[in-house]
């Protein structure tokens, strides 16, 4: 069976990460910290994953002209994701995301958008083919045209809160929001949409809601946590995945629980980002949350 093509609009940053024992509260400045890079952005990192789960993967995105650009592409490049249409933005720099990891696993994160925030709809193709995944780390009226030209399933990710028309909501298959964002519009609001509804909950899992009913829910394996960045990607990619593979909800659900929980068991958004082989291994060994 050949590989399942997904679009992915989103951004592209640059991470930027200090690993300290404890993060800081306003106002308070945490020494001792260690220092690393890897490529981030909430497109990328979906690209990646996507990618790394076995779909074939096409980015739409945009970064700067500065030395950054090519860190942050450096994994999707080397991994196969289709970069033709990403394109470099003249005097601008590549997004930046200054991130705090504390020794249990927890982030604080800041983004510089940068060349992000001029990803305008006169740069999207005609027709977007077969699947798309967006997010919000771009402008919202570029994610409103993404999924106007998507002429398949539009899985759409709330994050980071923003406030979205309920055209976009409705023109979504599949909508996947944390606790934080289910709050911020209303998990009412979100089930009125129509399509399939994902609400992550953490270590505890994830639950997912059809026309407004609870239609599944699963737990993630139990891991040893490094690093929670990219969790929250991981499973937008995963469970995007699995549906279009055709599984049940519930199957769906599991895997990208599965897939989501091992990003969390090593450093950095993409890095950690785990292979298609060992998702499935470890659902295969039974080894998946109660």
């Amino acid at each position: 069976m050949s590989a399942l093509r997904i679009t992915v609009a989103g951004s592209v940053n640059l991470d930027l990460v200090a690993r300290c024992d404890h993060l800081p509260v306003a106002g308070e400045t945490v020494l001792g910290g260690v220092f690393a890079q890897h490529p981030g952005g909430k497109g990328a990192n979906q690209a990646l994953a996507a990618r790394r789960l076995g779909a074939e993967v096409a980015l739409l995105a945009c970064v700067g002209t500065d030395a950054n650009a090519e860190a942050a592409l450096s994994l999707l490049q080397s991994d196969g994701v289709d970069l033709a249409g990403c394109g470099s933005i003249s005097g601008a720099s590549t997004g930046v995301a200054l991130i705090a990891v504390s020794d249990a696993g927890e982030n604080q994160i800041v983004v510089a958008p940068g060349a992000n925030a001029a990803f305008t709809p006169d740069l999207l193709p005609d027709v977007i083919d077969g699947a798309l995944i967006a997010q919000l780390e771009v402008p919202i009226e570029t994610v409103c045209e993404a999924a106007k030209r998507c002429t398949g399933l539009v899985a759409l990710n709330l994050a980071p809160a923003f406030d979205v028309p309920d055209s976009l909501l409705e023109r979504a298959d599949l909508i996947v929001v944390n606790e934080g964002e289910a709050a911020f519009y209303g998990v009412e609001r979100l089930k009125a949409a129509g399509g399939l509804l994902a609400v992550t909950l953490g270590s505890a899992g994830a639950v997912l809601y059809r026309d407004g009913e609870e239609g599944a829910r699963a737990a993630p394996p139990e891991v040893n946590v490094v690093d929670t960045t990219g969790a929250g990607d991981t499973f937008v990619a995963a469970l995007t995945l699995a549906l279009l593979e055709g599984r049940t909800e519930a199957d769906a659900l599991t895997f990208a629980c599965t897939a989501s929980a091992l990003s969390v068991t090593r450093e950095g958004a993409q890095p950690s980002l785990p292979q298609r082989k060992d998702v499935d291994a470890l659902i295969a060994a039974g080894k998946t949350g109660a």
